[in-house]
C-alpha cells in the first residue's frame, strides 16, 4: 500500500524538514493538487508487522461483530510522491496465521469451510492503480486473490503522518478499509437462523492499520 501526503509529526529524534520553500503544488491528471512535501516520501517501504494490523470484522448471528487479524505476511510497497499513479503495493498473507482470539474458531477458519489453508496457504493483494482523491485521501485498486479466485477491490486509504522514530527509522502511517462479499471468493459456508438471517455475514470489512518503514535496499 502506498504511503502518502503532507503531514509530518515529530518524535524523540526530530524528523528532517520536508516540503519547505516556495514550490508550487502540482496537479494530478484528475485536477487534485499535490503537496510538494509528498516528494520526500518517494521510495520503497515495508510494513512493520509488530506495529501494524491487517485484520477483518464480520457480523456473527446478526447481533455482534467478530474481529480477527493475520500475523504472518510479506509486503512490498513503493510510493511515488510526484506521481501517485505510479505507486504500487503487494501483500502476501499466510492464512494459517489468522487469529480471532478463539482457538476453535481459528481452526474452523483455516479448514475447508473457509480458507482451506492446506490447499490455498496464501491470499494476495496486488495493486493495479492509485488515485489521489484530495487531502490525505487516496484510492488504491488492486486484485485480491483468495482460494485461487481473483477479483478487483478498491481500498480507501487515509494518510496519518510521517516521523523519524528514536531509532532513526523513517515511518509513515495510514489506515485502509474496504468491504467485500466473501461468497465472491468461494467462502460460502453458513448456517441459517430460525428467525431469519445467517450465522456469519457475507459482508466482511477488511482493515489495514499500517506503520511502514522506509527500506534501505
Amino acid at each position: 500500500m502506498s504511503i502518502f501526503s503532507r503531514r509530518q509529526t515529530t518524535a524523540s529524534a526530530p524528523a528532517p524538514a520536508v516540503g519547505t520553500g516556495t514550490a508550487v503544488a502540482e496537479a494530478t491528471p484528475w485536477g487534485v493538487a499535490l503537496d510538494p512535501a509528498l516528494r520526500a516520501l518517494t521510495g520503497r517501504w515495508t510494513i512493520d508487522r509488530p506495529h501494524s494490523r491487517i485484520g477483518f470484522s464480520v457480523r456473527h448471528a446478526m447481533v455482534t461483530t467478530v474481529r480477527g487479524a493475520f500475523a504472518d505476511y510479506d509486503s512490498r510497497l513503493y510510493f511515488d510522491g510526484a506521481r501517485p499513479s505510479e505507486s504500487r503495493a503487494e501483500l502476501v498473507i499466510r492464512v494459517a496465521s489468522v487469529d480471532t482470539g478463539v482457538e476453535q474458531r481459528d481452526a474452523h477458519l483455516v479448514g475447508p469451510d473457509f480458507f482451506d489453508a492446506r490447499r490455498y496457504p496464501e491470499m494476495t493483494f496486488r495493486s493495479t492503480s492509485t488515485v489521489h482523491e484530495g487531502g490525505e485521501s487516496f484510492r488504491m485498486t488492486g486484485d485480491l486473490t483468495i482460494r485461487n479466485v481473483t477479483r478487483p477491490v478498491d481500498l480507501q486509504l487515509d494518510y496519518l503522518g510521517s516521523v523519524v522514530d528514536p531509532f532513526g527509522y523513517e515511518r509513515a502511517g495510514f489506515d485502509g478499509t474496504t468491504t467485500i462479499d466473501r461468497t465472491e471468493w468461494g467462502l460460502v459456508y453458513n448456517q441459517r437462523l430460525k428467525a431469519g438471517g445467517s450465522m456469519v455475514s457475507e459482508k466482511v470489512r477488511l482493515q489495514f492499520d499500517i506503520s511502514a518503514v522506509r527500506s534501505t535496499v
